[in-house]
């Protein structure tokens, strides 16, 4: 087994303290192509977990800060390339903080292991051509798991990221606001799944539907995408990763507010 922390800022986070034993995954460097706007390229997401010591034959626990969004994104990642020995750690870095657990500023080094990525999974990822095709069919739910206010086009970015913005403010037309912070406690734990399902049922959000989720870049959607997948059971769940970035600042895209 394998701990690994993924963090959006690791200067911030990791490198103050995180858990004995755990390797760090930045998502800027280690999840994301350093020249097209992808995910990490498969030789490349291979070296990342092999340099880790992780094989394919390792279960891999992953937790992060803000949340999971990050941590929630290594997961979508590891299994888009066909890595199934997945957990996250429920509340994360937030949880682990707040019940005053041991943390340190060692930083493990392991022996390489092989890792071999498998054929993208693409049933987990959607694309911008794929969403407006099939824009409005009653087959099919877009979830935007942004704040009330992005959705609303009221802001084009989060206060957190004040820079990282689109071109226009709104939403796919269609789609439901379910805010990603819907789905946890107050300690950052996942509420219970009775709980979730009642709430995605009301809103239209059901499993014999197909799903696609989307946020600003990626990361809050695959936080959402996890729970939909994974926690709820859905049989059909994607993610689209180049959700407002991508969808707000193309030319000529349908926006609704």
């Amino acid at each position: 087994m394998r701990v690994v922390e993924v963090d959006f800022d690791p200067v911030s986070n990791y490198f103050l303290g995180h858990l004995r034993g755990a390797s760090l995954m930045d998502w800027r460097r280690d999840l994301n192509d350093p020249l097209t706007r992808d995910v990490a390229q498969p030789r490349a997401f291979e070296k990342v977990l092999g340099d880790m010591g992780v094989g394919n034959e390792t279960t891999l626990v992953l937790y992060g800060d803000l949340n999971n969004w990050f941590a929630a994104f290594a997961f979508w990642v590891c299994e888009y390339y066909g890595f199934k020995r997945l957990k996250l750690m429920d509340g994360g870095r937030r949880r682990w903080l707040m019940e005053d657990r041991e943390m340190t500023k060692e930083v493990p080094k392991y022996e390489p292991r092989l890792f071999r990525a498998a054929q993208p999974d693409e049933s987990l990822r959607a694309y911008m051509p794929q969403v407006k095709e099939d824009l409005g069919a009653d087959w099919r739910v877009l979830v935007d798991v942004r704040s009330p206010k992005e959705y609303r086009g009221e802001i084009l970015a989060p206060p957190e990221y004040p820079t990282e913005m689109a071109q226009r403010g709104g939403h796919i037309p269609g789609a439901v606001n379910v805010p990603w912070s819907s789905v946890l406690k107050g300690d950052g734990t996942f509420k219970p799944v009775h709980e979730l399902v009642a709430m995605f049922s009301l809103l239209g959000v059901t499993a014999d539907k197909e799903v696609i989720t989307y946020c600003r870049i990626g990361e809050r959607s695959s936080h959402m995408w996890f729970v939909l997948k994974h926690l709820l059971g859905f049989p059909r769940v994607k993610n689209y990763d180049g959700s407002w970035a991508e969808w707000g600042n193309a030319v000529k895209n349908p926006v609704e507010r």
